[in-house]
């Protein structure tokens, strides 16, 4: 009688210990997605800034790192 009474116990605790590590699996897996979207972004961004920069010189202008734009020569 103790013997069921004791496994099942022990099967209900592994049963919660087995649903907390999928949520746990869950929710690093969606840090991880969050975090390559903003990756992603920024290096968007970076191309953008990048070709606005070679055009600006291209076109005989100064880019202007603190304003992240072109600037016309002084």
């Amino acid at each position: 009688m103790i013997w069921w009474t004791v496994a099942r116990y022990v099967a209900i605790g592994l049963a919660v210990l087995a649903v907390i590590q999928m949520l746990r699996a869950d929710g690093a897996q969606s840090l991880r997605n969050k975090i390559e979207r903003q990756n992603n972004e920024a290096a968007q961004s970076a191309d953008i800034a990048r070709l606005g920069y070679d055009d600006c010189v291209g076109a005989g202008r100064v880019w202007d790192f603190g304003a992240g734009k072109c600037q016309r020569t002084p």
